[in-house]
């Protein structure tokens, strides 16, 4: 990715035909539903709209405010009138719970979707290195005997929480950097940033940053901090007023690096001309590059769906027609890293989208056994319960790239998001489309499946 694409736009402080205008000063009254099942909404305003003007429209118009963003103006707002985004405007307010309430089809499982878990291999004692072939792929047990990163590093984990007791994570966590967002409000408490349901930000925390020497397992800088920033619910949903929350965090205290191991939901694609879909894409846009602009380098996972991104005119999520101006979030977001996924062979993952690629790194494939003693097919990870277990996913791809960019940013204290970018693509090997790979298109330093190679964490330190 060019430094011209690193660089994002400032924000936008209007857009045409008033888009995201800030409202007229007076609001007149309007009858309010107060029966209805209250849903949580992301609200645009024009940047540096005061409070005050956001609270007397929230409240003329039936909603209550949740947390105001005022630096890119993006409110969260409650409401139990059923008709209070019109009220808003269809372009200006979106609610991710009250569209997967109305849609039977709605996917509600992370795991369903983002990650294709195996969970025939857990290790309680002993050491498991040997299994850690993913580590291997990228040069980290090299990296880690020359340079394990700095604590003055913190990479946050956007995700399901991560498990501090775990005696690989227990040192790598820092308190005071963590928060939950779940109701698109910060809270720093340590139960809003604990996992509850779901061990995937576990298992993507072990991958960049943990540590224990009883068991023998490494991650990729075990000597940077982690930040876990709860941005996934207990059914498993991570909606645009989390995202916009976690983002507007790691901006805020420093973090240089980001993972983000999921799509918002619960459409796949969101697309900026159209209703609720424009205020959902508008509000992410605008925290990830005020994150981007403040010096946080944004990962993401490619996804596990197995298409071309660039190429889809359906969501498979829910009915709507996507375009090329619609993206995956927040991955589609320019400055952010997409990572697809490779096997224990090296090639493509069969579930790993591809189209619009940065870097690859392992995430894994069942289709690509190592052979006997050398690992699952899964990368090995933390989960719960002081154990280590594979998953398989682009979710466990990106955390890869994430760790080696912990060990650059490290090593290059305050260089800014894009030449951390540059660095990774450019110390990446090569990974070139194979003949059988017919859907893989582009040059071998930059194609589709692998963009500009597999990441390598020894390059990053040396």
């Amino acid at each position: 990715m060019s430094r011209s694409r690193r660089l994002a736009a400032p924000l936008a402080l209007a857009v045409a035909g008033g888009l995201f205008a800030a409202p007229a000063a007076e609001a007149a009254p309007a009858a309010c539903d107060t029966t209805s099942t209250p849903y949580t909404y992301v609200v645009t305003y024009q940047p540096g709209t005061r409070a005050s003007t956001v609270d007397k429209e929230l409240a003329a118009k039936c909603g209550t405010k949740v947390a105001y963003y005022a630096e890119i103006g993006v409110a969260i707002a409650s409401s139990r009138d059923a008709v209070f985004q019109q009220k808003i405007g269809v372009y200006r307010a979106y609610s991710g719970g009250k569209d997967v309430a109305g849609q039977a089809s709605a996917r509600s499982s992370l795991g369903a979707v983002r990650t294709l878990e195996d969970t025939r291999s857990t290790a309680a004692a002993g050491d498991v290195s040997a299994q850690q072939w993913d580590m291997k792929a990228i040069h980290a047990p090299e990296a880690n005997k020359v340079y394990q990163g700095s604590r003055a590093v913190t990479v946050g984990v956007l995700d399901s929480g991560i498990d501090v007791t775990h005696p690989a994570l227990r040192a790598a966590v820092s308190a005071s950097a963590s928060a939950g967002c779940l109701t698109g409000a910060p809270d720093v408490s340590p139960a809003s940033w604990a996992p509850t349901t779901s061990d995937h930000g576990t298992h993507v925390a072990g991958t960049i940053a943990g540590k224990d020497p009883a068991a023998g397992f490494t991650g990729v800088a075990p000597g940077v901090r982690l930040a876990s920033v709860k941005v996934v619910n207990d059914a498993g949903y991570i909606f645009p007023e989390s995202a916009v929350c976690g983002f507007v965090w790691a901006a805020k205290h420093g973090f240089a690096v980001t993972n983000n191991s999921y799509y918002i939901d619960p459409g796949m694609f969101y697309c900026p001309k159209q209703p609720g879909d424009a205020a959902a894409f508008e509000a992410v846009r605008r925290a990830v590059e005020y994150s981007t602009h403040r010096g946080v380098l944004n990962v993401a996972a490619a996804g596990n769906s197995g298409f071309d991104t660039t190429a889809q005119t359906t969501d498979p999520n829910r009915p709507h027609p996507v375009d090329s101006t619609c993206g995956i979030l927040p991955k589609a977001i320019d400055g952010v890293m997409n990572v697809s996924s490779v096997g224990y062979a090296g090639t493509k993952s069969s579930f790993s989208n591809y189209g619009a690629i940065d870097v690859t790194a392992p995430g894994g494939d069942f289709s690509q056994t190592p052979p006997d003693g050398a690992g699952p097919a899964c990368p090995l990870s933390t989960v719960f319960g002081g154990l280590y277990g594979s998953k398989c996913g682009t979710s466990m791809a990106s955390p890869h790239v994430a760790g080696v960019a912990a060990l650059l940013a490290s090593r290059f204290r305050g260089a800014p998001p894009w030449l951390l970018a540059q660095l990774l693509e450019g110390e990446a090997d090569v990974v070139k489309c194979a003949s059988t790979e017919t859907a893989c298109t582009g040059p071998a330093k930059n194609n589709s499946y692998y963009g500009h190679g597999l990441v390598n964490a020894l390059d990053a330190v040396r």
